[in-house]
């Protein structure tokens, strides 16, 4: 898991979300731990199972603080469907320009992200990053990291 973006600061950027309102990084997500998971593309089988994980394991992220967020480059209307459709109860984000995914190298080159998360500290630091998951275990491995790391 060592990734040369670990340390870093996630870059400058806002991108529109779900909830109604843009986060900006890295301030959006300072003073609580955050999972940024990006995936390829709404309502699609493996995207599904990985937002549908997140939502169900909800409460183990919450119960530390900390907060999830998908990304992805669709728009917000397939976001808002997709969630509306799984229930999924955090929000997600449109990398419009996918600017967010070029800095974090997570960009495919084709206008879907690799499927990567990031467990982002609360300072707004990267602290683990794993690349290319698997999407029906990515949720177990990232709340077992930011029970490592937050306590």
């Amino acid at each position: 898991m060592t990734d040369s973006l670990i340390g870093q600061s996630l870059p400058n950027l806002s991108l529109p979300s779900t909830d109604g309102k843009d986060l900006k990084l890295p301030d959006g997500v300072k003073g609580h731990w955050t999972v940024l998971y990006f995936y390829p593309a709404d309502d699609t089988p493996g995207c599904t199972k990985e937002a549908c994980s997140y939502r169900d394991g909800i409460g183990e992220f919450t119960s530390k603080g900390a907060k999830v967020y998908g990304v992805s480059m669709q728009d917000i209307g397939s976001h808002t469907a997709f969630r509306a459709k799984y229930n999924l109860n955090f929000p997600l984000l449109f990398d419009k320009d996918h600017k967010l995914s070029e800095a974090l190298g997570s960009y495919k080159g084709t206008d879907f992200a690799s499927r990567d998360t990031f467990l982002i500290d609360k300072e707004g630091k990267i602290r683990a990053v794993w690349r290319k998951v698997d999407p029906t275990a990515t949720m177990a491995e990232t709340h077992q990291k930011l029970v490592e790391l937050a306590g």
